[in-house]
Parts: C-alpha cells; structure tokens; sequence
C-alpha cells in the first residue's frame, strides 16, 4: 500500500543528520529556486504595489538579487509580448502572478493561467504573449542573473516574425 500514511520513522530522527540540514539562505537547485518564486508569489504584499502598466512597453522591475541571480517582476497589457528569444546562458523559472500569457515555441504554443510555472533552460528559444484582453503579471527568475536576451527570426516557431536574429539590451 502507497499513501502518505506508509511512512514510519524508527528510531531517534534527531540522529538522521542528513535530514536536518540547515535552510539556505539562497536557493542552488531547480526545486529552491521554483520554490523561492512561489513563495514571492505568495507575498502578495512584497511586489503588488509595485505593479505599473505601460501601453508603450512591456513595464518590468528587478524585485531581489540574490548571490548569481535576479528575481525580476513584469506586467503585460493585452497585445504586448517578448518576441522570440533565449536568455543567453542563464536558466529559469517563468511564474504567471495574475492573467493569462501564452508561450510559443517551435513545439507549439501552450496558455499559461495565474499559478502556472515554467523551469527553462539555457538556450531555451520561446515567445511570450498576451493575447487576452486583460492585463497579465508574471515573475522571472533568472540564474546566472540575465546579461544577454538574443532574439531570434521566427521560421521554426508559431511565433510572430521578427527582424534577423539580434541582441538586445537586458530587459528581463
């Protein structure tokens, strides 16, 4: 039988040393940092009241740094979207806080609703979109912080097309 009620410790679990490591202080692994951006989610109180909207640009705001990454917010008006790009050599987690955004990809494309989180990467090609007619918020992780968003044509990608590959400055 499998259920959470299997389990059973025998013995002293204070002499399982492995088991007690202390928390870090920043995340190191895919799984902290997932979790690092669900609990900024959470806090509501941390990030809301920093929230601009920006019909002529997507807004964005560096929230935290933390040792080799950033922790960045960003809001989309319906329309807006990223263009087809990577992040250079840094990994991350995408969290949508509020709305909807779409990702495109040469696989496809797939909604991505408030609570929705995606782990990316290096190297990682993909659009962001908001196709809806409400306004989006999401969180972006990014590990090594983000020095470089190359931009990509779309030919393989059901993606908008965009200008010859290029880089542009960093803008989360």
């Amino acid at each position: 039988m499998n259920s959470d009620n299997d389990l059973q410790i025998a013995g002293d679990i204070l002499e399982v040393q492995h088991l007690l490591q202390p928390p870090r202080e920043h995340p190191a692994t895919v799984a902290e940092f997932v979790g690092l951006a669900r609990s900024v989610a959470a806090d509501r109180s941390a990030w809301e009241h920093l929230v601009r909207y920006d019909a002529t640009t997507r807004w964005y705001h560096r929230l935290r740094t933390g040792p080799g990454y950033e922790v960045w917010l960003l809001s989309w008006v319906p329309g807006q979207g990223s263009g087809l790009h990577d992040h250079g050599r840094s990994s991350g987690v995408l969290t949508v806080l509020e709305g909807t955004l779409t990702e495109r990809t040469e696989r496809g494309t797939r909604a991505l609703a408030a609570g929705a989180q995606r782990v990316f990467a290096p190297g990682y090609v993909h659009e962001v979109v908001n196709d809806t007619l409400e306004p989006a918020i999401s969180l972006h992780i990014y590990y090594p912080g983000l020095t470089d968003m190359p931009m990509h044509a779309s030919q393989h990608c059901e993606a908008r097309p965009e200008p010859a590959a290029r880089t542009r400055p960093v803008t989360a």
